[in-house]
């Protein structure tokens, strides 16, 4: 095997759960692309399966490699295949041999971090996505990934609220964590046709997958007391997830107009189309969709949870989670006046543009790449 060169930054390799419909997930994917397209050599490893993303990866050069971990919960045959995974992943990281795994989210970390280490590469991040990230896992997924954090060499965070979360509840050094926003793709920003909907009345949009943490209950409470406050709206849920069932049996007993328009990977005609986006999420940490809207000039209501704050103070209406009230008093207000909804996407729109733009999150992250690189070879 040959030596490394030096502190030459030359190859990263990313690790997550699945590239389906996520933020996270989007994320990656763009990330991986984009530092392909800087030429970097670029591999993204799959714990579980892949997902919509994948055939965009493969088409930009990326290497995509399917791991086979199981996603039971328990029993004799989850827990050998998931060793061979383990023990694939290693080998793996040793043919790949890249000069940085960065792993995304609770598991990719636990288990990326110690095969990182057995492989010999040379830089591990963590990358903290959310908050209480720890809190929604098992307790021994937790436990495990508190006892990662002094063999992981940094931690990133997408928002300052995520950060803090990761400095107070896992004890990280403020000097082992970085705040780098999630960025927005060029093509965010450019106008597009808005996707048809059939009705009279303004269009209310929500891009969420359907988990119990985004508060879709709440927001349908909204929408049936906007219908007998007298300011009906047609509420689009643009998402897939496991409660969606769930969810569309809890609608079909409320007073409202709701379409389920399913999963897409392209937003844009559905936000263009919106009168009001809003996002009434119980628990997050820089949510996709909000910035998304804010690429499309959208007014937007959303709760003051993780990172959304950071996003939309001074340009956009924020509540306090799971209030149905709040959140129809916030949708009423940019329905009734639309000069402050006009106003407020146009000031999102500006902000993003300078705020989220993808070079910045290329270039921060190659430059932390390259330090923490540079300070392992001199070690």
């Amino acid at each position: 095997m040959a030596p490394r060169d030096g502190t030459s930054l030359r190859r990263v390799a990313l690790l997550i759960g699945q590239m389906g419909f996520g933020g996270t997930e989007t994320q990656v994917s763009l990330l991986a692309r984009e530092l392909r397209g800087r030429g970097f050599v670029v591999d993204v490893l799959l714990l579980s399966e892949g997902g919509a993303h994948e055939p965009v990866l493969r088409s930009a050069g990326v290497g995509v490699h399917h791991l086979g971990f199981s996603r039971q919960p328990s029993g004799r045959a989850a827990v050998v295949k998931n060793l061979r995974a383990f023990v694939r992943l290693v080998r793996l990281l040793r043919r790949l041999r890249p000069d940085v795994l960065h792993a995304f989210l609770l598991e990719s970390y636990v288990l990326g971090a110690p095969a990182a280490r057995l492989a010999g590469v040379p830089v591990v991040i963590a990358g903290r996505r959310g908050m209480r990230e720890v809190e929604r896992a098992p307790q021994w997924w937790s436990t495990l990934g508190g006892a990662m954090m002094p063999i992981i060499d940094h931690v990133v965070a997408n928002a300052v609220a995520v950060a803090e979360e990761a400095r107070t509840v896992l004890g990280v050094p403020p000097n082992k964590l970085s705040v780098i926003y999630n960025g927005v793709p060029e093509s965010a920003f450019d106008a597009v046709e808005p996707e048809s909907v059939d009705t009279s009345l303004p269009v209310v949009v929500c891009l969420a997958r359907f988990r119990p943490e985004k508060g879709h209950e709440p927001l349908l409470d909204a929408a049936a007391l906007l219908s007998r406050q007298g300011t009906p709206c047609t509420l689009v849920l643009v998402g897939d997830g496991p409660e969606e069932n769930r969810v569309k049996e809890y609608a079909s007993g409320l007073d409202v107009d709701v379409r389920f328009a399913g999963p897409v990977t392209d937003a844009r005609a559905w936000l263009a189309r919106a009168d009001v986006v809003v996002l009434p999420s119980l628990s997050e940490g820089l949510s996709n969709a909000v910035m998304e809207a804010m690429a499309q000039r959208r007014p937007i209501v959303a709760t003051a949870v993780g990172g959304t704050p950071e996003l939309l103070v001074d340009r956009g209406v924020l509540v306090p989670p799971g209030d149905p009230k709040a959140l129809a008093e916030g949708i009423a207000r940019l329905l009734r006046d639309p000069d402050l909804a006009v106003l407020l996407g146009a000031a999102a729109c500006a902000w993003a543009m300078k705020q989220l733009d993808v070079t910045t999150l290329v270039e921060e992250h190659v430059k932390l790449y390259r330090r923490l690189l540079e300070r392992r070879c001199r070690r």
